[in-house]
This record gives C-alpha cells, structure tokens and sequence, in this order.
C-alpha cells in the first residue's frame, strides 16, 4: 500500500476471483452490459489495489475482459445443465453448428430490468403438473365466486410454465386471453409484474407520480412554443383551488408524452358509446375512454374525467374494462407490456421508458438526450 507494489496473483487465484464474480453477477442479470462490468472491475481495484494492472490505462480493464469471457463460459456450463433463461439463446451459429442463427440476433435476454425474465421449472414439477395447474385456473375463473387465494397460488405455482410460453413462442394475445384469462385480472397483471420485475407497480407507479406532480407541472408551465401551446390547453382541465387527484395524474401522464415527442393521439383514445367497434379498429395498443353521445369527446385535449368506461386495447381487442380513470389504465397497460413481453407502441415508446427508467428505476442507466434533459430538470 505504501510504495503501489502490485500483486501477480496465480492462475487459480485469478480463476477463482472471476469465477466467483461472474457467479453473482449472473445472479443479478444472465447477460450484463458493459457498464455492469465496470461497476464490478472498478471497486475490485478500489478495495485491493494490488490487483491494478500496469500501463497508462484505468488498471482494471484487463480484469473486465476477463470477466466478459468467464461469464460466458459459466453461461455456456449453465447452458449444458439446461438453464432456461441461457438455453433459450442455445443453437446459434458456431463451428460445431455453421447453419444456426447468427449469434447477435434475436437475442432473449432482460433489457427492462426484470428479475425474474425466464425461470427455471420448479424443482419437482414438470410441464404436464404445471399444465393442469392452469386448467384449474381456468375452471376457477368461470366460477361466479372465485377463490381469490386459489387463483393466486396456481398463478405463483405456474408462473415458469407462463413465462416460458411467453418468451419463446410470442404467443398472439388473444391466445393468452383464452389460455390464461387470469392473468388479464387486475390484481393479477400487478402479481404478475412483481413475479416479473420484483416490484409493487402499482405503489411505486402512484408513489413516483404524485411526488413529481407539483415538479411536473412547474416545468409544463416554463414550455413555450407548440409545445407550451398544447400543455396549457391540457392544464386548463385542473382546478387549481381544490386540485382532483385523477386531473392532476391524467395531465401530467398526457403532458409527458409530449415533452419527450411522443404522438399520444395514437394511444390515448376518446370516442362515443355508439362508436366504440369503430374505435377498436383504430387501436392497436392503448386506452379507449368511452364516454356519452352528448360528451364533447373530440379532441387529444379532452380530459374526460367520468366516462361510461375505460378499457385497454391490445392488437385491437378489449383486454380489460371499467378501469376506474385514466392513469389506472396507463399503470395496467405498463404491467401487461412485461407480463406479456411486449415492446412499447412506437407512438409512446419515449413515455413509457421514462416511466420504467426514470420512475421505477428499472433497467438501463443511459438515456435519450430528450428523456436525460427531463429527468435532469425533474431531479435538478
């Protein structure tokens, strides 16, 4: 420590440092990125100096591309053993197999922060013990008196089974209506995201909204231009004497999306009772806002506060209805997008990531410059 004397340690040393590393980060996440390595290489140095390696670079670069290569060959043993979330990505194209798929593409890895992105079948269960779990889930959720406690042990306890279907086979969401139609249950889609993400989405969602509100609305209000325009058309539905809960979430989640440059006239849908087939058709993913024939339901700046109903549209079905308002719908729109493994609508894709990275603090650390200078002035 005195004269920076560093240490040479012996191959197996050195083997059983990374071993032991790439075994709890795997722990964490299957396949890190580079900015994960250098969290784990940088400290290693900082704690015990006499690892730093020689030369003019930061002393641990070395020791992150070590890493990279043992992770892999522990993901490859892991790949052997039959690991679900490793196997999955099995059969790419190498010496051994040159007409495989390339191995950079379609790659099924967590990329939104899940904990739990493919588990591994539980031990002393097969497929066909899950499978009749989930025929007792569909014969309970026929019932008129559902056993609520039942429901959500069977959905725990096929939860692999779930997942597996979900991740390799992309089933369309119709398909997962009919074979899982608990899953579209409210209190189920929130389960199922903490099964997922290990987190309580709804808390955190309405925690992290509320706090930022009177933050958010500072900002709308500093917007000039188009954009000022169209947020203070939208925050003329506030009453600022005694503000409603609802309003206030409704606005800011409408006024974020276009902050950030997103087109939300494709997801949020307004439209009259006697026009909601038409609506559907309209709608690949999104919340339709039904209200009554006498409402004045045109227009993208129509707040809507007591509709006949709120439901979410998936590849233009109803999924699920009479939502209570607006932000419940968003909140549940969000979970479905990781309990079915689906990408962001392009139309909110800047939204919803901001609500993943910046509100739930899930997945990647870097941002868009449009997202980063929100979360800058959100924060700062």
């Amino acid at each position: 420590m005195k004269d920076g004397t560093r240490m040479t340690p012996p191959r197996n040393m050195k083997h059983d440092i990374l071993e032991k590393l790439s075994q709890t980060m795997y722990s964490f996440k299957a396949y890190p990125e580079d900015d994960d390595f250098s969290s784990v290489a940088k400290p290693l140095i900082s704690k015990h100096p006499c690892l730093t390696e020689p030369g003019p670079q930061p002393g641990w670069c070395g020791l992150k591309n070590s890493l990279k290569f043992m992770l892999a060959n522990y993901r490859t043993k892991l790949r052997k053993a039959g690991c679900e979330d490793v196997t999955i990505n099995g059969g790419k194209r190498s010496k051994g197999n040159p007409e495989g798929e390339s191995s950079s593409k379609n790659i099924k890895r967590t990329k939104r922060g899940e904990a739990n992105y493919l588990p591994n079948l539980p031990k002393g269960h097969d497929e066909t013990s899950l499978e009749n779990a989930r025929k007792v889930l569909v014969e309970e959720i026929k019932k008129k008196r559902q056993n609520g406690i039942l429901l959500s042990q069977m959905m725990d306890k096929s939860f692999p089974l779930r997942r597996r279907e979900i991740v390799k086979q992309e089933p369309a969401v119709q398909n997962m209506v009919e074979q899982w139609l608990a899953l579209f249950m409210e209190r189920q889609v929130f389960a199922e995201f903490n099964r997922i993400a290990s987190k309580s989405l709804e808390g955190d969602f309405f925690k992290a909204l509320d706090q930022y509100t009177p933050r958010f609305i500072e900002l709308f209000k500093t917007k000039k231009g188009t954009v000022g325009q169209k947020l203070t058309k939208l925050m003329q539905h506030i009453s600022w004497m005694t503000p409603d809960v609802t309003a206030l979430r409704s606005v800011v989640l409408k006024d974020i999306s276009i902050v950030v440059g997103d087109d939300s006239s494709e997801f949020y849908k307004t439209c009259p009772d006697t026009a909601r087939d038409e609506a559907l058709e309209a709608i690949t993913i999104g919340v339709l806002t039904v209200v009554s024939e006498d409402s004045p339901h045109q227009g993208p700046s129509s707040m809507n506060l007591q509709p006949i109903s709120t439901a979410i549209i998936l590849e233009r079905s109803i999924v699920i209805d009479d939502i209570r308002d607006l932000p419940q719908a968003v909140c549940l729109l969000f979970g479905l997008t990781y309990a079915l493994h689906l990408d962001y609508p392009k139309c909110m894709a800047n939204t919803l990531e901001f609500i993943q990275t910046v509100m739930l603090g899930l997945g990647k650390k870097t941002l868009p410059p449009k997202l980063l200078s929100l979360k800058n002035s959100l924060l700062g």
